[in-house]
Order: C-alpha cells, then structure tokens, then sequence
C-alpha cells in the first residue's frame, strides 16, 4: 500500500529497467500535457507583448520558474520516492501539512476549477447569445467538461496511451497551425517595452514564470509520473528515476520551444495592436489577425484541450495521494469527488477561490523552490536535517508574512522590516533569508560533524 504520496516499488529478478523509445516519447508528451494549461498559453504572448524588444530577456527569466523548476521538481519528487519523503527531510510534521496544502491549494482549492471555468470563459462565454443564461451555461459546459476529464482520469495506467497519444498530439498540431499561420502571415516588428520591462526584464520574466504555477503542479505530478512508467512494464526504482528525467528534459524543451513561439507571436503583436489587459485578449488579437474569425474556434479548441489535460493530471494526483490516506475510499472514489467538488467550485465563482488561495499558494511557492534547490543538492549536503529545517524555516516566515500583508494583515515593526529586506519590491523578498538558513544550517552541520569527530577521537585514544 502507498504511504501518503510514496511511489509504488516491487522488487523482483524479472524486471526492466528501459523504456522503448516510443513509450519514453508518449511520457514526455504526457508530462508536457500535464504542464500546458490555460495558463502556459496566455502568460508566454502577454510577456511578449509586453516585453516588445526585450523579450527574449524577460523569456530567459520565465525559462527559470516556468520550466526549470518544474522539471526539477518532477525529478526531486522521484528521486526522494514521494513528496512527502522528500518534505519529511525538514520535519514529519511539516511533512504532513506542507503535502496536504500543496494538494489542495492546486488541486480542488484552485488548480481544477479554474481548469474548468477558464475554457468556457475564453471559449464559449463571449460568443453566448444576450438571452442566453450564462449560469446555465457555466453549469452546462462545467458538467460535461468534469465527466469527460472524470472518466479520462478513471484509469491512471492508461493515462499514457490517452493522452501521449491522442491529447497532446492533436494540441501541438493544432498550436503548429498556429504557428504555420504566423510564417504565412506575419504581424510585424516588436513593439516598445513597457513597465518592468523596460528597466529588469530579467527579473520581471522571472516573477512572471510564478503565474503559471507549475513548480507547485510538479510536486503532485511526480507520482503520476511514475505510475504511468509503471505501467509501461517499468519496475525498477532507479531505472524509474531514469526515465523520469528523461522525460522531464524533453517536456522542458518542448515547452520552451513553444513558449518561444508565443512569447515571439506577443512581441510582434505588440508592434501591430499595442498594450492589451491580458494574455488572452493578446492572443485573440494574433488569431483574428491571422486566421480571421475561425481563429476564434481554433483558440477556444486548444484553450479547452490545454485545460483539459492539466485537469485530468490534477485529478489523478491528487486521487492518489487522498487515496493513500483514506483507506476506505479509493482512488475512484476520490476522482469522483474532486471532479464533483471542482465543478461545483467552478460554478461558484473563480474571484472567489482565487481570493482564498492564491495566499496561500503564494505563502508556499517560495517554500516548494527551496525544497526542490534542496534536493538537487542532496548529496553536497549530505542530507543534513539542519539546513533542510533551516532554511526551510527562514523562506516560510518570510513568504508566510508576506502572504498576510497581501490580504491586508499587518504585523507593525515586523511588517515594516519586512518591507526593507533586499528584493522584496521585486516578490523575491524570501530569497535573502532562504540563503542565509542555508549558510547557518551548513556552518551548524559543520561544527556539528567536527565535534562528533573530536569525541569519537577522544574515546579511541
């Protein structure tokens, strides 16, 4: 039986320990798929948009926290057997509340509904006719949007064959198309960089890879990941952790490849129709302009599959780690309940949860970017207790208190000194003090280490 998010092993004479190139290839478009929501295909054009000239700046630092640390984060979860054994590395306590709030601030707090009410704001919403109940129609699109990603999710060993097959191939042609269009047509020259842009590209590119929030998705998607390599025929633990950063690296690429294309299609959109409010209506501004009026359904189709396979993802990696704690409930059981529970949600209103979980995903973003950093260097420190609870401690208080300050609690001198900390106009506030319980951590480790040297010295003479 699982143990709250632990990958299944088996050990035995008779297994594999390699994917076929075709399977290998299917789990990277799965992995990309689970990564490509609605978010990844407003944010890149929006940047771009904005950046004008300095785009490919600002691209460089939405690399960072929009694949990088997702990709990682996939890789540590493997590589620590869970995300729960990978968090219990600072404390079983923090262990336990820091993976249930990670599953359910992306998962039903947030991630799934807003999988299923974006789509039908950008796709069907504007073109509802005036007489039309758009609530009846929320709950109409809701409703078949939940079952079809219900049932998609109801089998996570065929999760593969479903959507590295068939989800993710028809997405990318359809965003080729896309791209074929842009060749064929082009809209110009880059526009003027605006705001941030025009000053800290770099660090602007770089908060911006934040919005799309996947660094957290990463930290669920590790065990889907691995039962779908199960299901391959894959057995063996480290051939498993293999895979996985295999797949991780080619779903990186792809997606940077694509988020070039669409931070390129921003930029030059800029040149053409100047400042938009959002990323969508940027990139409704490229369809129109390249494929008329039937680039509005070509949009609203790939905003539904983008959102569809991201929620299909969600659900089955939240179902299998509630299923590990509930031992009366199953994993259907639970797809079944996040898929009732999201579409209620959805349907209640997305200013609503987002009010309520963005703090708190903004309170543990930090948190997940530090616990990933850790585990990459693991072995360099030596697994030390110290400088996992240190410096998980120092970026806590700081993203947690500025989490408060942004929902309007103030804590008087400490949120004044809070303010004054190096990079905290720019949201990176928590990136001094991160360092700093690193350093301490280490130093104490260190110390530590050579007291217990100078002991076991002492007790041998």
């Amino acid at each position: 039986m699982l143990l709250k998010g632990d990958f299944p092993t088996q050990e035995g004479d008779d297994l594999m320990n390699k994917l076929s190139r075709k399977d290998l290839l299917l789990v990277g478009l799965m992995l990309f798929s689970l990564f490509f929501g609605a978010g990844n295909l407003i944010f890149p054009p929006f940047l771009g948009q904005s950046a004008g000239v300095n785009t490919w700046i600002s691209m460089l630092g939405f690399f960072i926290t929009a694949v990088g640390f997702p990709v990682l984060g996939v890789v540590a979860v493997a590589k620590s057997k869970g995300l729960y054994h990978l968090a219990n590395r600072v404390n079983p306590v923090f262990a336990s509340v820091f993976t249930v709030l990670i599953y359910l601030s992306i998962g039903p707090g947030l991630g799934i509904p807003r999988a299923g009410s974006l789509p039908f704001e950008m796709a069907v919403s504007p073109y509802l006719p005036e007489y039309f109940s758009v609530a009846l129609a929320r709950l109409l699109f809701t409703a078949v949007f939940f079952v079809i990603a219900y049932w998609l999710s109801l089998t996570p060993t065929k999760l593969v064959d479903r959507m590295g097959k068939v989800l993710t191939p028809t997405l990318l042609i359809l965003i080729s198309l896309i791209v074929l269009g842009a060749i064929l047509k082009p809209l110009g020259t880059y526009g003027v960089a605006t705001g941030n842009y025009k000053s800290s590209a770099f660090v602007q590119g770089f908060l911006d890879g934040y919005l799309t929030m996947d660094t957290i998705a990463a930290l669920n998607f590790g065990i889907v990941i691995a039962l779908a390599i199960k299901s391959k025929g894959l057995e063996d633990e480290k051939a498993i952790v293999s895979t996985t950063v295999k797949a991780g690296i080619f779903a990186g690429i792809l997606l940077i490849l694509i988020y070039s294309i669409l931070g390129h299609l921003g930029a030059m959109s800029g040149g053409l129709y100047g400042a938009t409010e959002n990323g969508a209506q940027t990139l409704t501004n490229v369809m129109t302009y390249i494929f008329g009026q039937p680039g509005a359904i070509l949009l609203a189709i790939v905003f539904t599959l983008a959102c569809l396979t991201t929620c299909v993802g969600l659900i089955t990696s939240c179902g299998q780690y509630f299923a590990t704690l509930t031992p009366k409930l199953t994993y259907q059981h639970w797809a079944a309940i996040l898929s009732l529970v999201s579409m209620v949600l959805a349907n209640m209103g997305l200013n609503q949860i987002l009010g309520i979980s963005v703090p708190i995903l903004n309170a543990i973003y930090p948190v997940a970017i530090m616990l990933i950093i850790l585990a990459m260097v693991n072995r360099v420190i030596n697994g030390s207790r110290a400088v996992y609870s240190l410096t998980i401690l120092f970026t806590a208080t700081i993203s947690i208190l500025d989490a408060l300050g942004q929902v309007g609690l103030q804590f008087g001198f400490v949120s004044t000194l809070l303010k004054k900390l190096p990079l905290y106009e720019q949201g990176l506030g928590w990136v001094i003090p991160a360092l700093l319980g690193l350093v301490i951590g280490g130093l104490y480790e260190f110390i530590s280490s050579k007291q217990t040297e100078s002991v076991s010295d002492y007790l041998a003479e």
